[in-house]
């Protein structure tokens, strides 16, 4: 009977706390890939917005820094002035770093449970050659995000001496005149489109949409997203180093 009653017996009462079923979700494989998946789809989109918002430099810096005090006066007066961009950065860097720590967690699942895995075939070899180039690629963008914040958000370390709180136009202009910083964003730039063509790709799968039948609008989709993004943020440094925008 003591047995039985103490069997009974709330977990709490017996000492041992539950776990929270969202942790034991994301403790597993599957719930690391659809972390990684939203997460990436939220950033996905942060990406492409910048970008879009950044076309702003072709027409003149009025429009451009006008647009940059849109975005600081968004949800006034119910938040204060800046709030809504500070909400927004809160929920990229809480999905950056979800994505990154379940990235680099679920590499260590699959090396623990690849003790007695297949390693032959030309899909064995394609994915690890993904795997590797996402890796390298997603830490040099983390740096080169880092950088990028230094440069045209915080303006502190790298950014020019002239940088002003306000004027992004002129802050861009300014920081893209400099050869070797414009050279950095291109590059990065180009590494960010090979993280995005393979993240774009994989999300569909780990999201369970991986019908055979739909590999070339998958392949479609995931080129044609990149393209747009790296071929929209290169052009901002070419623009100002050849004098169409200055």
């Amino acid at each position: 009977m003591l047995t039985g009653s103490r069997v009974a017996q709330p977990l709490r009462q017996r000492g041992i706390r539950p776990r929270f079923w969202l942790l034991d979700f994301y403790g597993s494989a599957i719930g690391k890939k659809a972390v990684m998946a939203v997460t990436g789809l939220l950033l996905l989109g942060f990406v492409l917005t910048h970008m879009l918002g950044n076309l702003h430099m072709y027409q003149d810096a009025e429009h451009m820094n006008h647009y940059g005090e849109y975005l600081r006066t968004i949800g006034e007066p119910i938040l204060p002035h800046t709030g809504f961009l500070w909400i927004m950065r809160g929920g990229l860097i809480l999905a950056f770093a979800l994505h990154i720590h379940s990235a680099a967690t679920l590499t260590l699942l699959n090396r623990q449970s690849r003790a007695v895995g297949y390693k032959g075939g030309r899909t064995y070899v394609a994915a690890n050659y993904a795997a590797r180039t996402m890796r390298w690629s997603g830490i040099i963008v983390g740096a080169y995000l880092l950088f990028h914040l230094m440069d045209l958000t915080w303006g502190v370390g790298v950014a020019t001496s002239s940088y002003t709180r306000g004027t992004p136009y002129e802050n861009l202009v300014a920081s893209f005149q400099r050869e070797p910083v414009a050279a950095v964003y291109i590059v990065a730039n180009l590494l960010l489109g090979i993280h995005i063509y393979h993240g774009a790709w994989s999300l569909f799968q780990s999201l369970g949409w991986a019908n055979p039948r739909f590999n070339d609008w998958r392949r479609m989709f995931a080129i044609g997203f990149a393209a747009l993004v790296v071929v929209g943020n290169v052009s901002f440094p070419i623009a100002v180093m050849t004098g169409i925008v200055e």
